[in-house]
């Protein structure tokens, strides 16, 4: 339970659609971040305001260790079957139209031109087209997330409404997370971007919290997709998002701090970005923001030390960086391994900037490694990377070797160049006098 002080569940669910928020309380289930009951309440409460009325009645026999659920919950399922049976009744011209691969040929890239041959050939109108989007929300709020998504594809094509249209964007975006198609989700959250950035977008405090909200779910899409480590920061870290963090979210710069440490390249916004984490220190702070300020800012290996343990905790705890893969018969967090050995790494470098000999038993300890696993971790750094130094087996210390001129060296080189560049300019200045002469 102790672990629950740095959980962000709290923070980020008022920001996603209600069934993203489940995957969360699955998770801190799981990981008994707070007593089994608690999260059982959250989870019926949810679901009191969507139709997954069988969800509902089975954690209910759960909390309360019965068969037997309230009647209020049996009166609700009928009142759910009922609508279910009236909407698909409306939207079922529209339904077998669609469901119609020849007749579905006929529709265009141009929405009037569909409208029109819709309503002269089937005697399909905006009534019917709305319905399907009645329909497909309905579907949504069951929990038949892959009907629903399909619906509002569709009913998107048709809709001329850029309100509804949107609507039914967000809940397309929702349905494909769910169902866990990352590439497609992807797609999505870029067609939802683009539309949230244009200038012609509601008023810009609405812009501002379509980019909070935006940001809190693609969090189940980046950390998922195969490249979303690199594409949380090209979307986070611009301006208009980051100052959107700074003001509203900045629960969501532990996410950008954990994909800068991830990231195999070190990218050229990491600098600016040192700075974000010293202003907000104040607003917000976890072991891995603080790790980057103890090691950027600070210069506090001790403190990066100490906060690399924190680290681990909270990663191994969080919904969207302590994703499990099992790998023969046992489980792995890939994210966690990756995380400390670039951790260690932004140590390692860090620290070697500025020393010029160092003590493997310190770094060793700076490092949270054993000696032996630090050297073989040394050596392998020196073979792999560009790093000039080398392992001084008898005095047990690394030796930097100095890639950069000494100041003397430095001295003699701008002397040679300010001597070149004077001789130049004292050979153009005789050019010119003796051609003033000669005139």
């Amino acid at each position: 339970m102790a672990m629950a002080k740095y959980d962000l569940t709290p923070r980020i669910a008022p920001n996603l659609d209600r069934h993203l928020v489940f995957p969360l309380l699955e998770f801190t289930q799981e990981r008994e971040l707070y007593p089994n009951d608690q999260i059982l309440k959250a989870k019926i409460e949810l679901l009191n305001n969507t139709n997954m009325v069988d969800y509902a009645m089975d954690i209910h026999k759960s909390l309360y260790h019965t068969e037997d659920v309230p009647q209020d919950m049996v009166d609700r399922r009928v009142e759910v079957v009922a609508r279910l049976k009236s909407l698909e009744e409306a939207a079922a011209p529209l339904v077998t139209f669609l469901q119609n691969p020849s007749a579905v040929q006929e529709l265009r890239a141009d929405k009037q031109y569909n409208l029109q041959m819709l309503n002269d050939r089937y005697q399909i109108g905006p009534e019917q087209i709305e319905a399907l989007y009645q329909y497909a929300k309905f579907q949504f709020e069951c929990g038949n997330y892959s009907g629903a998504a399909d619906y509002l594809y569709q009913y998107r094509a048709l809709c001329t409404n850029a309100e509804r249209s949107l609507s039914a964007l967000w809940g397309k975006l929702a349905a494909e997370i769910l169902m866990q198609n990352w590439e497609i989700a992807l797609e999505e959250l870029n067609r939802l971007k683009e539309i949230i950035d244009s200038k012609n977008f509601a008023s810009s405090l609405n812009q501002v919290q379509s980019r909070i909200w935006l940001m809190h779910w693609s969090l189940f899409i980046f950390f998922n997709h195969d490249n979303g480590r690199t594409q949380i920061i090209d979307l986070f870290n611009q301006d208009k998002y980051l100052n959107a963090i700074q003001t509203n979210a900045p629960h969501l710069l532990r996410y950008l701090a954990t994909a800068f440490i991830v990231n195999k390249k070190r990218r050229p916004q990491f600098k600016e970005f040192i700075k974000v984490i010293q202003q907000e220190q104040h607003s917000f702070a976890d072991p891995i923001t603080e790790f980057l300020a103890c090691v950027y800012v600070n210069f506090d290996f001790d403190g990066a030390q100490k906060k690399m343990k924190e680290c681990e905790d909270v990663i191994l705890n969080d919904p969207f960086l302590g994703k499990r893969v099992e790998e023969s018969n046992y489980t792995v967090v890939p994210l966690k391994d990756e995380f400390l050995e670039n951790a260690r790494l932004f140590i390692f470098e860090t620290y070697c900037r500025i020393h010029e000999r160092i003590d493997m038993g310190v770094l060793a300890e700076k490092l949270n490694l054993n000696y032996e696993d630090a050297e073989r971790w040394i050596l392998n750094l020196i073979r792999t990377s560009k790093l000039d130094a080398k392992i001084d087996t008898q005095t047990g210390t690394v030796v930097m070797e100095p890639n950069h001129p000494n100041v003397y060296e430095q001295l003699i080189d701008h002397t040679k160049g300010l001597s070149g560049r004077t001789y130049k300019l004292v050979s153009q200045l005789l050019e010119h006098s003796q051609a003033q002469t000669a005139r």
